[in-house]
Protein backbone atom coordinates (compact mmCIF):
# COMPACT_ATOMS: atom_id res chain seq x y z
CA UNK A 1 0.00 0.00 0.00
CA UNK A 2 1.66 3.77 -1.25
CA UNK A 3 0.05 6.99 -0.29
CA UNK A 4 0.99 10.19 -0.87
CA UNK A 5 0.42 13.42 1.54
CA UNK A 6 0.44 17.05 0.36
CA UNK A 7 0.81 18.85 3.50
CA UNK A 8 0.46 22.58 4.29
CA UNK A 9 1.45 24.26 6.96
CA UNK A 10 -0.90 25.76 9.47
CA UNK A 11 -0.22 30.21 8.35
CA UNK A 12 -1.83 28.25 4.91
CA UNK A 13 -5.41 27.55 6.67
CA UNK A 14 -7.33 29.73 5.10
CA UNK A 15 -7.95 33.63 6.65
CA UNK A 16 -12.02 33.87 4.78
CA UNK A 17 -14.44 31.73 4.22
CA UNK A 18 -15.79 31.43 0.72
CA UNK A 19 -19.58 32.22 -0.47
CA UNK A 20 -20.43 30.69 -3.58
CA UNK A 21 -24.05 32.87 -3.90
CA UNK A 22 -21.43 35.91 -4.70
CA UNK A 23 -20.96 34.03 -8.43
CA UNK A 24 -24.06 32.46 -8.56
CA UNK A 25 -26.22 34.03 -11.60
CA UNK A 26 -28.83 32.87 -10.13
CA UNK A 27 -29.33 33.68 -6.65
CA UNK A 28 -31.09 31.28 -4.46
CA UNK A 29 -34.83 32.26 -3.88
CA UNK A 30 -35.12 34.01 -0.38
CA UNK A 31 -36.68 31.61 2.41
CA UNK A 32 -40.60 32.76 3.23
CA UNK A 33 -41.65 33.23 6.70
CA UNK A 34 -43.91 30.43 7.83
CA UNK A 35 -46.61 32.31 8.76
CA UNK A 36 -47.00 35.57 6.40
CA UNK A 37 -45.39 33.40 3.60
CA UNK A 38 -43.32 36.42 2.72
CA UNK A 39 -39.54 36.59 2.12
CA UNK A 40 -37.80 36.29 5.50
CA UNK A 41 -36.19 39.26 7.52
CA UNK A 42 -33.11 39.32 9.72
CA UNK A 43 -35.30 40.32 12.67
CA UNK A 44 -37.31 36.91 12.02
CA UNK A 45 -34.37 34.84 12.58
CA UNK A 46 -33.05 36.13 16.27
CA UNK A 47 -35.31 34.14 18.19
CA UNK A 48 -33.11 31.21 17.26
CA UNK A 49 -29.99 32.42 15.57
CA UNK A 50 -27.03 35.16 16.53
CA UNK A 51 -26.75 38.49 14.51
CA UNK A 52 -23.62 37.49 13.07
CA UNK A 53 -24.84 34.07 12.14
CA UNK A 54 -28.02 35.52 10.47
CA UNK A 55 -25.51 38.20 8.54
CA UNK A 56 -23.80 35.27 7.07
CA UNK A 57 -27.14 33.51 6.19
CA UNK A 58 -27.84 35.96 3.99
CA UNK A 59 -24.55 37.92 3.24
CA UNK A 60 -23.70 37.76 -1.02
CA UNK A 61 -19.99 39.00 -0.19
CA UNK A 62 -17.85 36.76 -1.82
CA UNK A 63 -15.49 36.37 0.88
CA UNK A 64 -15.97 36.47 4.52
CA UNK A 65 -12.97 36.60 7.52
CA UNK A 66 -12.86 33.88 9.91
CA UNK A 67 -12.51 35.05 13.18
CA UNK A 68 -8.89 34.81 14.68
CA UNK A 69 -9.96 32.66 17.48
CA UNK A 70 -11.66 30.41 15.37
CA UNK A 71 -8.55 29.80 12.96
CA UNK A 72 -6.50 29.35 16.00
CA UNK A 73 -8.87 26.46 16.87
CA UNK A 74 -8.61 25.29 13.75
CA UNK A 75 -4.87 24.75 14.13
CA UNK A 76 -5.66 22.25 16.16
CA UNK A 77 -6.23 20.05 13.63
CA UNK A 78 -6.14 21.74 10.47
CA UNK A 79 -4.75 21.83 7.54
CA UNK A 80 -5.95 18.44 6.65
CA UNK A 81 -3.87 16.39 4.41
CA UNK A 82 -4.75 15.90 0.69
CA UNK A 83 -3.76 12.18 -0.06
CA UNK A 84 -2.82 10.62 -3.61
CA UNK A 85 -4.64 7.42 -3.19
CA UNK A 86 -2.50 5.07 -5.42
CA UNK A 87 -3.98 1.80 -3.22
CA UNK A 88 -7.50 2.60 -4.33
CA UNK A 89 -5.95 3.19 -8.00
CA UNK A 90 -4.01 -0.03 -8.27
CA UNK A 91 -6.56 -2.28 -6.74
CA UNK A 92 -9.25 -0.61 -9.66
CA UNK A 93 -6.52 -0.91 -12.42
CA UNK A 94 -7.47 2.64 -13.37
CA UNK A 95 -5.64 5.16 -15.43
CA UNK A 96 -7.53 7.76 -12.86
CA UNK A 97 -5.37 9.71 -9.78
CA UNK A 98 -7.53 9.47 -6.95
CA UNK A 99 -7.24 11.66 -4.60
CA UNK A 100 -9.13 12.44 -0.97
CA UNK A 101 -9.14 15.25 1.43
CA UNK A 102 -9.20 13.68 5.15
CA UNK A 103 -11.43 15.58 7.62
CA UNK A 104 -11.49 12.33 9.77
CA UNK A 105 -8.35 13.99 11.41
CA UNK A 106 -10.37 16.62 13.68
CA UNK A 107 -10.82 15.49 17.32
CA UNK A 108 -14.04 14.66 16.95
CA UNK A 109 -14.09 12.53 13.51
CA UNK A 110 -15.46 14.17 10.89
CA UNK A 111 -15.50 17.77 8.79
CA UNK A 112 -18.59 18.92 11.44
CA UNK A 113 -16.13 20.70 13.91
CA UNK A 114 -15.23 23.40 11.05
CA UNK A 115 -18.49 24.76 11.84
CA UNK A 116 -19.47 23.86 15.01
CA UNK A 117 -16.62 26.10 16.67
CA UNK A 118 -17.78 29.04 14.27
CA UNK A 119 -21.14 29.19 15.65
CA UNK A 120 -20.36 28.39 19.13
CA UNK A 121 -17.85 31.49 19.06
CA UNK A 122 -20.72 33.67 17.14
CA UNK A 123 -23.24 32.68 20.03
CA UNK A 124 -20.29 32.56 22.94
CA UNK A 125 -19.70 36.27 21.07
CA UNK A 126 -23.49 37.17 21.31
CA UNK A 127 -23.93 36.14 25.35
CA UNK A 128 -25.98 33.15 24.79
CA UNK A 129 -25.50 30.94 27.21
CA UNK A 130 -27.01 27.23 26.07
CA UNK A 131 -27.45 25.90 22.74
CA UNK A 132 -30.21 23.46 21.23
CA UNK A 133 -29.56 21.21 18.20
CA UNK A 134 -29.87 18.07 16.44
CA UNK A 135 -28.29 14.87 15.35
CA UNK A 136 -28.69 12.35 13.09
CA UNK A 137 -25.53 9.93 12.82
CA UNK A 138 -23.94 11.97 16.01
CA UNK A 139 -21.79 13.56 14.04
CA UNK A 140 -22.91 16.88 14.32
CA UNK A 141 -23.87 16.70 17.60
CA UNK A 142 -20.19 15.39 18.95
CA UNK A 143 -18.71 18.20 17.06
CA UNK A 144 -20.64 20.90 18.82
CA UNK A 145 -21.03 19.20 21.86
CA UNK A 146 -16.78 19.61 21.76
CA UNK A 147 -17.04 23.26 20.69
CA UNK A 148 -19.45 24.42 23.30
CA UNK A 149 -17.41 22.74 25.72
CA UNK A 150 -14.45 24.90 24.38
CA UNK A 151 -16.34 27.82 24.52
CA UNK A 152 -18.02 27.78 28.04
CA UNK A 153 -21.93 26.84 26.78
CA UNK A 154 -24.10 24.02 27.75
CA UNK A 155 -25.85 22.13 25.41
CA UNK A 156 -28.68 20.17 24.82
CA UNK A 157 -28.86 17.63 21.37
CA UNK A 158 -32.04 15.53 20.08
CA UNK A 159 -30.61 12.77 18.08
CA UNK A 160 -32.54 10.59 15.89
CA UNK A 161 -33.55 7.45 17.46
CA UNK A 162 -32.61 5.12 14.91
CA UNK A 163 -28.88 6.95 15.74
CA UNK A 164 -29.24 6.70 19.34
CA UNK A 165 -29.63 2.88 19.45
CA UNK A 166 -27.48 2.04 15.96
CA UNK A 167 -24.40 3.99 17.62
CA UNK A 168 -24.94 4.45 21.10
CA UNK A 169 -20.43 5.71 21.22
CA UNK A 170 -21.68 8.86 19.80
CA UNK A 171 -24.15 9.76 22.12
CA UNK A 172 -21.44 8.56 25.03
CA UNK A 173 -18.89 11.38 23.31
CA UNK A 174 -21.41 14.07 23.46
CA UNK A 175 -21.82 13.28 27.35
CA UNK A 176 -18.56 13.14 27.48
CA UNK A 177 -17.99 17.10 26.59
CA UNK A 178 -21.20 17.39 28.96
CA UNK A 179 -23.94 18.01 26.35
CA UNK A 180 -27.93 16.42 27.37
CA UNK A 181 -28.34 13.82 24.49
CA UNK A 182 -32.03 12.65 23.88
CA UNK A 183 -33.70 10.62 21.91
CA UNK A 184 -36.16 11.74 19.34
CA UNK A 185 -38.67 12.03 19.06
CA UNK A 186 -39.29 12.63 22.86
CA UNK A 187 -41.97 13.35 25.09
CA UNK A 188 -40.40 16.31 26.39
CA UNK A 189 -41.50 18.40 23.40
CA UNK A 190 -44.75 19.14 22.15
CA UNK A 191 -43.60 18.11 18.60
CA UNK A 192 -42.21 15.01 19.81
CA UNK A 193 -45.36 14.12 21.61
CA UNK A 194 -47.59 15.03 18.76
CA UNK A 195 -46.04 12.18 16.60
CA UNK A 196 -45.55 9.97 19.10
CA UNK A 197 -49.81 10.32 19.34
CA UNK A 198 -49.82 9.69 15.70
CA UNK A 199 -48.20 6.56 16.39
CA UNK A 200 -45.92 7.51 13.45
CA UNK A 201 -42.61 8.23 15.40
CA UNK A 202 -40.99 4.98 13.88
CA UNK A 203 -37.21 4.99 14.67
CA UNK A 204 -37.43 9.32 14.29
CA UNK A 205 -35.81 11.67 11.54
CA UNK A 206 -33.69 14.81 10.99
CA UNK A 207 -36.81 16.75 10.47
CA UNK A 208 -38.39 15.59 13.49
CA UNK A 209 -35.49 16.20 15.72
CA UNK A 210 -35.07 19.98 14.20
CA UNK A 211 -38.72 20.68 15.38
CA UNK A 212 -37.68 19.50 18.69
CA UNK A 213 -34.36 21.35 18.90
CA UNK A 214 -36.22 24.41 17.62
CA UNK A 215 -39.02 24.01 19.82
CA UNK A 216 -36.62 24.04 22.74
CA UNK A 217 -34.31 27.08 21.94
CA UNK A 218 -37.46 29.27 21.18
CA UNK A 219 -39.11 28.35 24.75
CA UNK A 220 -35.86 28.51 26.99
CA UNK A 221 -34.18 31.87 28.10
CA UNK A 222 -30.60 32.56 26.70
CA UNK A 223 -30.92 30.09 24.33
CA UNK A 224 -30.59 29.72 20.49
CA UNK A 225 -30.54 26.91 17.86
CA UNK A 226 -27.88 25.44 16.03
CA UNK A 227 -28.31 23.73 12.99
CA UNK A 228 -24.92 21.63 11.14
CA UNK A 229 -26.20 21.31 7.50
CA UNK A 230 -28.73 22.26 4.84
CA UNK A 231 -27.94 26.25 5.71
CA UNK A 232 -26.12 28.71 3.77
CA UNK A 233 -23.65 29.87 6.71
CA UNK A 234 -23.17 25.89 7.40
CA UNK A 235 -22.08 25.68 3.70
CA UNK A 236 -20.10 28.80 4.49
CA UNK A 237 -17.58 27.75 7.18
CA UNK A 238 -17.01 24.25 5.54
CA UNK A 239 -15.17 25.95 2.15
CA UNK A 240 -12.48 25.83 4.41
CA UNK A 241 -11.92 22.22 3.25
CA UNK A 242 -12.02 23.18 -0.62
CA UNK A 243 -9.64 26.15 0.03
CA UNK A 244 -7.03 24.00 1.73
CA UNK A 245 -7.66 21.24 -1.59
CA UNK A 246 -6.91 24.15 -3.95
CA UNK A 247 -3.67 24.98 -2.23
CA UNK A 248 -2.64 21.25 -1.83
CA UNK A 249 -3.46 20.70 -5.56
CA UNK A 250 -0.71 23.52 -6.54
CA UNK A 251 2.16 20.83 -4.63
CA UNK A 252 0.70 17.97 -6.11
CA UNK A 253 0.85 19.97 -9.76
CA UNK A 254 -2.43 18.55 -10.46
CA UNK A 255 -5.96 19.69 -10.83
CA UNK A 256 -9.71 17.91 -10.13
CA UNK A 257 -11.55 16.91 -13.28
CA UNK A 258 -14.10 15.57 -10.47
CA UNK A 259 -14.99 16.63 -7.17
CA UNK A 260 -17.37 13.81 -5.36
CA UNK A 261 -18.94 14.79 -1.89
CA UNK A 262 -21.47 12.45 -0.13
CA UNK A 263 -25.00 14.44 0.18
CA UNK A 264 -27.46 14.79 2.99
CA UNK A 265 -27.89 18.25 3.84
CA UNK A 266 -24.93 19.99 1.51
CA UNK A 267 -22.29 20.59 4.68
CA UNK A 268 -19.36 18.51 3.31
CA UNK A 269 -20.11 18.41 -0.16
CA UNK A 270 -20.49 22.50 -0.19
CA UNK A 271 -17.22 22.18 1.42
CA UNK A 272 -15.33 20.22 -0.85
CA UNK A 273 -16.99 21.16 -3.99
CA UNK A 274 -17.94 25.27 -3.83
CA UNK A 275 -13.89 26.45 -4.19
CA UNK A 276 -13.58 24.62 -7.04
CA UNK A 277 -17.23 25.11 -8.29
CA UNK A 278 -15.99 28.97 -8.58
CA UNK A 279 -13.21 28.15 -11.51
CA UNK A 280 -16.39 26.91 -13.41
CA UNK A 281 -18.18 29.89 -12.34
CA UNK A 282 -15.70 32.94 -12.97
CA UNK A 283 -13.47 31.25 -15.63
CA UNK A 284 -15.29 29.06 -17.47
CA UNK A 285 -13.68 25.69 -16.64
CA UNK A 286 -15.45 22.24 -16.32
CA UNK A 287 -15.18 20.54 -13.64
CA UNK A 288 -18.03 17.68 -12.83
CA UNK A 289 -19.30 18.46 -9.51
CA UNK A 290 -21.27 15.12 -8.13
CA UNK A 291 -23.19 14.82 -5.28
CA UNK A 292 -23.72 11.06 -3.90
CA UNK A 293 -26.81 10.46 -2.12
CA UNK A 294 -28.58 7.29 -0.84
CA UNK A 295 -30.64 5.67 -2.81
CA UNK A 296 -33.08 5.33 0.37
CA UNK A 297 -33.19 8.89 0.68
CA UNK A 298 -33.06 10.54 -2.90
CA UNK A 299 -33.70 14.23 -2.64
CA UNK A 300 -31.87 15.70 -5.27
CA UNK A 301 -32.03 12.33 -8.18
CA UNK A 302 -36.21 11.90 -7.38
CA UNK A 303 -37.29 14.53 -5.18
CA UNK A 304 -39.06 17.80 -6.55
CA UNK A 305 -37.95 21.68 -6.22
CA UNK A 306 -40.71 23.38 -4.11
CA UNK A 307 -41.09 25.87 -1.00
CA UNK A 308 -40.82 22.93 1.92
CA UNK A 309 -40.40 23.01 5.48
CA UNK A 310 -36.81 22.12 7.26
CA UNK A 311 -38.47 20.32 9.88
CA UNK A 312 -41.51 17.93 10.35
CA UNK A 313 -43.60 20.36 12.61
CA UNK A 314 -43.22 23.50 10.23
CA UNK A 315 -41.50 25.78 12.62
CA UNK A 316 -38.84 26.44 10.44
CA UNK A 317 -38.85 29.27 7.22
CA UNK A 318 -39.75 27.52 4.07
CA UNK A 319 -37.20 26.79 2.01
CA UNK A 320 -36.75 26.49 -2.21
CA UNK A 321 -35.45 22.80 -2.04
CA UNK A 322 -35.31 19.54 -3.86
CA UNK A 323 -37.30 17.60 -1.22
CA UNK A 324 -39.11 14.14 -0.50
CA UNK A 325 -41.54 16.47 1.69
CA UNK A 326 -40.95 16.99 5.02
CA UNK A 327 -43.12 14.37 6.42
CA UNK A 328 -40.95 11.93 4.57
CA UNK A 329 -39.74 9.12 6.65
CA UNK A 330 -36.24 8.02 5.71
CA UNK A 331 -35.38 4.12 6.12
CA UNK A 332 -32.93 2.85 8.73
CA UNK A 333 -30.04 3.38 6.94
CA UNK A 334 -26.60 3.11 8.73
CA UNK A 335 -25.40 6.48 6.94
CA UNK A 336 -27.47 8.64 9.17
CA UNK A 337 -26.59 11.84 8.39
CA UNK A 338 -27.74 11.33 5.08
CA UNK A 339 -31.01 10.75 6.27
CA UNK A 340 -32.56 14.46 5.59
CA UNK A 341 -35.51 14.67 3.35
CA UNK A 342 -34.45 18.30 1.74
CA UNK A 343 -31.29 19.52 0.17
CA UNK A 344 -30.25 22.95 1.02
CA UNK A 345 -31.46 26.00 -1.27
CA UNK A 346 -27.96 26.94 -2.78
CA UNK A 347 -27.25 23.45 -3.74
CA UNK A 348 -30.64 23.10 -4.99
CA UNK A 349 -30.20 26.25 -6.97
CA UNK A 350 -27.23 24.69 -8.22
CA UNK A 351 -28.64 21.35 -9.25
CA UNK A 352 -31.58 23.22 -10.58
CA UNK A 353 -29.65 25.45 -12.85
CA UNK A 354 -27.55 21.78 -14.61
CA UNK A 355 -24.22 23.08 -12.64
CA UNK A 356 -24.02 19.88 -10.27
CA UNK A 357 -24.88 16.02 -10.87
CA UNK A 358 -26.11 13.77 -8.70
CA UNK A 359 -25.88 9.94 -7.92
CA UNK A 360 -27.88 7.65 -5.62
CA UNK A 361 -26.06 4.88 -4.04
CA UNK A 362 -27.53 1.63 -2.45
CA UNK A 363 -26.60 1.09 0.95
CA UNK A 364 -24.87 -2.61 0.38
CA UNK A 365 -22.88 -0.81 -2.71
CA UNK A 366 -21.60 1.99 -0.32
CA UNK A 367 -20.36 -0.90 2.24
CA UNK A 368 -18.68 -2.79 -0.67
CA UNK A 369 -16.66 0.51 -1.53
CA UNK A 370 -15.91 1.16 2.04
CA UNK A 371 -14.41 -2.21 2.58
CA UNK A 372 -12.24 -1.81 -0.22
CA UNK A 373 -11.17 1.61 0.69
CA UNK A 374 -10.18 0.12 3.97
CA UNK A 375 -8.36 -2.92 3.05
CA UNK A 376 -6.67 -0.45 -0.24
CA UNK A 377 -6.07 2.72 2.29
CA UNK A 378 -6.10 1.64 5.76
CA UNK A 379 -8.95 4.09 6.92
CA UNK A 380 -12.33 2.76 7.59
CA UNK A 381 -14.82 5.33 6.19
CA UNK A 382 -17.62 6.70 7.89
CA UNK A 383 -20.88 5.27 6.12
CA UNK A 384 -21.67 8.95 4.77
CA UNK A 385 -18.02 9.14 3.18
CA UNK A 386 -18.72 5.72 1.34
CA UNK A 387 -21.01 7.21 -0.60
CA UNK A 388 -18.91 9.21 -2.33
CA UNK A 389 -16.14 6.26 -2.27
CA UNK A 390 -18.39 4.30 -4.44
CA UNK A 391 -19.10 7.22 -6.97
CA UNK A 392 -15.29 7.60 -7.00
CA UNK A 393 -15.00 3.66 -7.97
CA UNK A 394 -18.29 4.13 -10.46
CA UNK A 395 -15.61 7.08 -12.20
CA UNK A 396 -12.50 5.52 -11.86
CA UNK A 397 -13.83 2.44 -13.81
CA UNK A 398 -15.31 4.92 -16.40
CA UNK A 399 -11.61 6.15 -16.83
CA UNK A 400 -10.24 2.69 -17.21
CA UNK A 401 -13.10 1.89 -19.84
CA UNK A 402 -12.72 5.38 -21.87
CA UNK A 403 -8.62 5.03 -20.84
CA UNK A 404 -9.08 8.45 -19.50
CA UNK A 405 -6.32 9.47 -17.08
CA UNK A 406 -8.39 12.15 -15.18
CA UNK A 407 -8.10 13.48 -11.67
CA UNK A 408 -10.92 12.89 -8.60
CA UNK A 409 -11.12 14.48 -5.73
CA UNK A 410 -13.31 13.69 -2.80
CA UNK A 411 -14.38 14.16 0.64
CA UNK A 412 -13.51 11.59 3.23
CA UNK A 413 -15.72 13.33 5.57
CA UNK A 414 -15.40 10.80 8.23
CA UNK A 415 -13.87 7.80 9.64
CA UNK A 416 -15.71 5.11 10.94
CA UNK A 417 -14.53 3.53 13.70
CA UNK A 418 -17.80 4.34 16.12
CA UNK A 419 -19.49 2.85 13.09
CA UNK A 420 -17.97 -0.97 13.57
CA UNK A 421 -21.79 -1.95 13.77
CA UNK A 422 -22.69 -1.26 10.93
CA UNK A 423 -19.73 -2.78 8.82
CA UNK A 424 -20.49 -5.89 11.46
CA UNK A 425 -23.47 -6.00 9.61
CA UNK A 426 -22.47 -6.09 6.70
CA UNK A 427 -20.14 -8.98 6.77
CA UNK A 428 -22.35 -11.12 8.44
CA UNK A 429 -24.60 -10.42 5.47
CA UNK A 430 -27.46 -9.02 7.39
CA UNK A 431 -27.51 -5.54 5.85
CA UNK A 432 -29.93 -4.81 2.84
CA UNK A 433 -30.52 -2.17 0.63
CA UNK A 434 -34.11 -0.01 0.71
CA UNK A 435 -35.89 1.00 -2.56
CA UNK A 436 -38.49 3.45 -2.98
CA UNK A 437 -40.87 3.32 -5.11
CA UNK A 438 -42.40 5.57 -7.29
CA UNK A 439 -46.12 5.53 -5.29
CA UNK A 440 -44.32 5.76 -1.93
CA UNK A 441 -42.22 9.74 -3.41
CA UNK A 442 -45.75 10.75 -4.64
CA UNK A 443 -47.45 10.19 -1.99
CA UNK A 444 -44.26 12.44 0.47
CA UNK A 445 -44.61 15.15 -1.74
CA UNK A 446 -48.32 15.21 -1.88
CA UNK A 447 -49.70 19.01 -0.51
CA UNK A 448 -46.12 20.60 -1.07
CA UNK A 449 -47.81 23.21 -3.77
CA UNK A 450 -50.13 24.06 -1.10
CA UNK A 451 -47.72 25.56 1.45
CA UNK A 452 -47.46 28.40 -0.97
CA UNK A 453 -50.96 30.17 -1.72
Amino acid sequence: MATKKFLLSENDIPESWYNIVADMTNKPLPPLHPGTKEPIKAEDLEAIFPKAIIEQEMSTDRWIGIPEEVRELYKIWRPTPLVRAYGLEKALDTPARIYFKNEGLSPVGSHKLNSALAQAYYNKMEGVTHLTTETGAGQWGTALSFACNLFGLSLEVFMVQVSYNQKPYRRVMMQTWDATVTPSPSLSTYAGRAVKVRGKDGSGSLGIAISEAIERAVGTPGTKYSLGSVLNHVALHQTVIGLEAEKQFMLADDFPDTVIGCFGGGSNFSGISFPFLRHNLTEGKRIRIVASEPASCPKLSRGKFEYDFGDTAGLTPLLPMYTLGHDFRPADIHAGGLRYHGAGSIVSQLRRDGLIEVEDIPQLETFEAGRLFARTEGTIPAPESAHAIASVIREARRAKEEGCARAILFNLSGHGLIDMSAYDQYLEGKMRNYVLSDVEISRTLEGLESLIP
